[in-house]
């Protein structure tokens, strides 16, 4: 079978998973969420970044070496610095964390790659314009996306602004108390 690639992020109700401002503060999750976001990187065999998503995904690298994450937190710290991960940058010349190293090569090579060895997790992609690359080449299954209620007014775009239809198929919603909405999309092909 197969492995799924999964882009999921966190997004506005008007489409973006950054803000105007560079601000993301509004998309801290509540608990359900969280667990959510665990059970998605739990399912992963391979997390493909962008460079600022890496560089926001550091602090789970060293946070919880004080005491100060709850057993949720930790169990997220624990479960993603066990995951290999891949970061794709022209800007930085190394990366640092627990099984992670820096792509030479483009992400549509990587994913080809990626998807011929054995393993049954997910191959996860996290950052927009390095899913805009891969979505490009049509390597999206899945588009995973948690719908925060609040408009932004603009910044960076969850879905790539390429001329291209891709048709999807709802495979799962879930609305949480917070307001939040998750939606699973498969690419119907």
């Amino acid at each position: 079978m197969a492995r799924t690639v999964a882009y999921s992020m966190s997004m506005s109700l008007d489409g973006y998973i950054v803000g105007p401002d560079g601000r993301f503060d509004w998309s801290v999750p509540d608990d359900d969420v969280f667990q959510l976001a665990l059970d998605e990187v739990r399912g992963a065999d391979v997390h493909l970044l962008g460079r600022n998503l890496y560089e926001t995904m550091l602090y789970w690298e060293t946070v919880g070496r004080d005491g100060a994450l709850d057993e949720k937190e930790r169990e997220f710290a624990d479960v993603w610095n066990q995951l290999r991960k891949v970061v794709f940058s022209t800007s930085l010349q190394s990366v640092t964390g627990t099984n992670t190293r820096l792509a030479s090569g483009a992400v549509t090579d990587e994913i080809e790659q990626l998807s011929g060895e054995p393993g049954t997790g997910d191959i996860a992609i996290g950052g927009a314009r390095l899913a805009a690359s891969a979505a490009a080449s049509g390597l999206i299954d899945e588009y995973r996306i948690r719908v925060y209620p609040v408009i932004v007014g603009g910044g960076v775009p969850f879905f790539p602004r390429a001329e291209q239809r891709t048709d999807l198929d709802l495979v799962e919603q879930r609305p949480f108390g917070s307001g939040v909405t998750y939606l699973r999309y498969r690419v119907a092909r």
